[in-house]
């Protein structure tokens, strides 16, 4: 079988914000077991600061969390 664009996972790092984590994948917790999804996209918090950990709930905006620059390849 060979997999399409569509079956493969992609993740997007938002400047200033989460990952994006888009396609078919398991999210483990910190014991290994998987942690329920209900959508095909999910946003993981990068800031730290989420209380609906390892989600994005959008707290990165009210403390104004920043990312490093994407350097230039």
């Amino acid at each position: 079988m060979t997999a399409t664009s569509e079956s493969q996972p992609t993740i997007v790092a938002c400047t200033d914000g989460p990952l994006l984590v888009r396609g078919p994948v398991t999210i483990l917790d910190s014991d290994g077991e998987p942690i329920p999804q209900n959508r095909r996209t999910v946003a993981l918090c990068r800031c730290g600061v989420s209380t609906i950990k390892p989600f994005c709930d959008g707290t990165h905006k009210l403390i104004r969390f920043k990312t490093d620059p994407q350097l230039e390849p």
